[in-house]
């Protein structure tokens, strides 16, 4: 099966109380993909670069076996760059300099090579993009979306209109809570279910996360760790092992959808270990799968 994934690619500052990473590899394209990579390969990539971005950081990403042939590389342009400040609560975050750069003019144009695609990710950018992308598509068999509350606020109608078309949306309580206008979450589930995705996953940092299928719902715990450098990325790294895993396995049904529930949060518990991708970028099978285990043995998973 072939994996689509579409969203940015950044470098990013990352200020944290346990230190600082300048200019460091980022974007919810980069996280998705990588992590994706653990369970398909090739995975297809279409996003924007300026000719700022490394090198180095493009032979990561073909190391991975990810396709590079929706990649736009504007050798006069710089990518985008955005720098936050996280305080001791890793939830809370001041966001210090935002440059689009490449960014603000990104048309996304899928290759004829990859408009066959079965699964596709959308992550975070303006819902207008991502419509784009489906656009181009052939008949996907699945779309998982993520958004934020700045498109929530500034693109709602085109987001409404958006979930027409997906499978699964990934967002976090507080997006949940905004983009229904419902302050209890199981009521904001069935209302954004309402729009169009029949799956709905609700991420609640380190409480864990709530799968809603239709009328199901699965409490899937989150990893105890004792060290967290930087959580950014780690909501695209959980996208990513979620969608990778249903394509790997071709199979959407809902209990298969909590598989990939805690195998996306497993990696993402991997992601905020270090800075940046460092943690991810070279992870072991038995790693995963050991983590894996834990995540079962913590929430006595022994059905899955």
């Amino acid at each position: 099966m072939s994996l689509l994934v579409v969203g940015s690619l950044a470098l990013d500052t990352i200020e944290t109380p346990f230190g600082k990473a300048e200019r460091t590899l980022g974007g919810s394209a980069t996280f998705i993909s990588v992590a994706a990579s653990y369970f398909i390969r090739p995975v297809r990539l279409i996003g924007v670069v300026g000719g700022d971005f490394p090198q180095e950081d493009i032979e990561l990403l073909k190391d991975k076996e990810i396709d590079l042939e929706g990649l736009q590389i504007k050798e006069n342009e710089k990518t985008f760059h955005w720098h936050g400040k996280y305080s001791f609560d890793l939830n809370m975050r001041d966001s210090l300099v935002t440059e689009l750069n490449v960014f603000a003019n990104f048309d996304p144009i899928v290759p004829e090579t990859f408009r066959k695609s079965s699964y596709v990710c959308l992550g975070n950018i303006n819902p207008e993009l991502q419509k784009k992308v489906l656009t181009q598509l052939d008949k996907p068999k699945f779309i998982v979306a993520d958004t934020m509350n700045f498109w929530i606020e500034s693109k709602y109608n085109e987001l409404i209109d958006l979930l027409n078309f997906v499978d699964v949306l990934i967002i976090n309580d507080s997006e949940a809570r905004e983009l229904s206008h419902e302050a209890n979450l199981f009521r904001a589930a069935k209302k954004i279910q309402s729009y169009g995705p029949h799956t709905l996953i609700i991420k609640k940092g380190e409480h864990g996360a709530l799968l809603f299928h239709e009328n199901e719902l699965f409490i899937a715990p989150a990893y105890p760790l004792e060290a967290i450098y930087d959580p950014t990325g780690a909501g695209d790294s959980f996208a990513g092992g979620f969608i990778g895993y249903l394509s790997k396995t071709e199979d959407t049904s809902y209990e298969n959808m909590k598989r990939a529930v805690i195998f996306g949060s497993t990696i993402a518990s991997f992601s905020v270990e270090k800075f940046s991708l460092e943690r991810i970028k070279d992870l072991t099978p038995l790693e995963i799968k050991d983590r894996f285990n834990d995540f079962k043995r913590f929430a006595d998973l022994s059905s899955i």
